[in-house]
C-alpha cells in the first residue's frame, strides 16, 4: 500500500470526525449531550493513530 493513500485516509478519518463532532455542538439538545464528547474522544483517538502511523512511516522510510 502507498503509504501516502495510508496518511491521506487517516487524515480524512480525523477530519470526518472532527466535522461531525462540530455538528452535533451545532444541532444541540439531546443529541448533543450524547454524541458530541463521545466524537471527540474518537478524534482524540484517530488523531494519536494517525500521528503514530506517519511517525512510524517516517522512521522506517529514512533506515
Amino acid at each position: 500500500m502507498n503509504p501516502n493513500i495510508l496518511i491521506a485516509f487517516l487524515i480524512f478519518i480525523v477530519l470526518a470526525i472532527l466535522v461531525a463532532g462540530l455538528s452535533t455542538l451545532w444541532v444541540g439538545g439531546d443529541f448533543a449531550k450524547k454524541w458530541s464528547n463521545r466524537l471527540m474522544r474518537y478524534r482524540i483517538i484517530a488523531q494519536f493513530i494517525a500521528v503514530v502511523v506517519i511517525m512510524g512511516l517516517l522512521y522506517f522510510s529514512r533506515h
